[in-house]
């Protein structure tokens, strides 16, 4: 994209929250290799920020960024925050709660400062808002197998045994509220796994160790892994590119591998270990099953396996990244093929298990 193409110009004050964070780093980096000069670079004051001090660093220093610790569920924070900002990236997330009431306070009341910040400001030309693909409900798609951004997300978020999912469903809701209500330009990103060096675990969408026994749920479902850098240009993009408001974009790299495949990948590259395959149906029938018991026992044993979560991560699925393809012309920088062999090498320098 031409720089004067761009919605907003070098000298313009861009915040970036999350931003010490996996995902975030790489944002702040990609900035600063456009040129943007003027970032906000906002996280809480507990978060490890040497990785972004390298970032900021490493494009000749802090003149080009500075660092703001704060918390989003402070009004004042987040107005300090925000103050002149005119590209916002909303990237912070609480992703490890598995309370309901914690992942609202992390994804829906922090977000809703931000915003009520952005709209007191009156100079705001784009909100980033990062989604996920765990907001997606994977049934009764309108084109069976394919998931893409035509697909409904999840009706009743609370239904599912994952906080991290209703909070982001009902972020999305708030955002597209504030879009209709106060005229705020929004932008949805919904990536799927993102992965890279600094993630350690294999993702679920691949199998469980809950049992002390790797079971191994994908088979030879296709994982929507999107490489970190590739998911950071895809970000920067949607924040700079004209006309998209109101738009939803699924970030997933090319030539997606098979649970099955990455899985044996792993096992050669990174240290071996035990797993058993189960099948598609009697995976499905497990979940069933919990779920029938839970329910019997008014929820003595925790809905942690339904079939909503079967059809969210091990239901056979086909992922499309064509529409961000063709709106903002991003393509992976990083192929499949060489992201994989960095996550590996990565993870068998850290000797990390499943």
């Amino acid at each position: 994209m031409a720089e004067e193409e761009r919605i907003v110009n070098a000298t313009d004050l861009i915040l970036v929250t999350g931003a010490a964070g996996f995902i975030g780093a790489r944002v702040v980096c990609s900035l600063l290799d456009k040129g943007f000069l003027n970032i906000t670079c906002m996280d809480r004051h507990s978060s490890n920020t040497s990785r972004l001090s390298e970032s900021i660093n490493s494009h000749g220093g802090a003149k080009k960024a500075r660092i703001f610790l704060g918390n989003l569920l402070s009004r004042t924070d987040c107005t300090n925050a925000a103050k002149d900002a005119v590209l916002i990236y909303h990237l912070a997330a609480g992703t490890d709660t598995k309370e309901f009431s914690e992942a609202y306070l992390n994804s829906v009341v922090t977000t809703r400062n931000l915003l009520d910040a952005a709209i007191e400001q009156k100079c705001l030309k784009r909100f980033v808002s990062m989604s996920s693909f765990s907001a997606y409900t994977n049934r009764k798609k309108p084109r069976w197998r394919l998931l893409d951004e035509s697909c409904p997300v999840e009706a009743h978020p609370e239904s599912r045994a994952e906080a991290y999912c209703f909070g982001k469903v009902k972020q999305d809701e708030l955002v597209i509220e504030y879009g209709k209500r106060f005229g705020i330009p929004w932008v949805l990103l919904r990536p799927g796994t993102v992965y890279g060096p600094g993630k350690r675990a294999i993702p679920g969408r691949v199998g469980i160790d809950t049992f002390g026994l790797f079971l191994h749920l994908g088979g030879t479902n296709r994982i929507p892994f999107t490489y970190v850098d590739n998911c950071a240009d895809a970000i920067v993009m949607a924040g700079l590119e004209p006309g998209i408001e109101g738009e939803v974009f699924n970030l997933v790299d090319d030539d997606l591998p098979s649970s099955r495949r990455f899985l044996r990948l792993y096992k050669r590259n990174v240290r071996k270990f035990r797993s058993i395959y189960v099948p598609h149906a009697l995976s499905y029938l497990f979940c069933q099953i919990w779920e029938m018991y839970s329910k019997w026992s008014n929820g003595q044993l925790p809905p942690v396996f339904t079939r909503r979560e079967w059809s969210a991560y091990w239901k056979k699925t086909r992922y499309s990244n064509r529409k961000i393809k063709e709106v903002v012309a991003w393509s992976p920088r990083v192929s499949t093929a060489e992201g994989l062999r960095r996550f590996f090498e990565s993870c068998k320098e850290g000797k990390i298990g499943t």
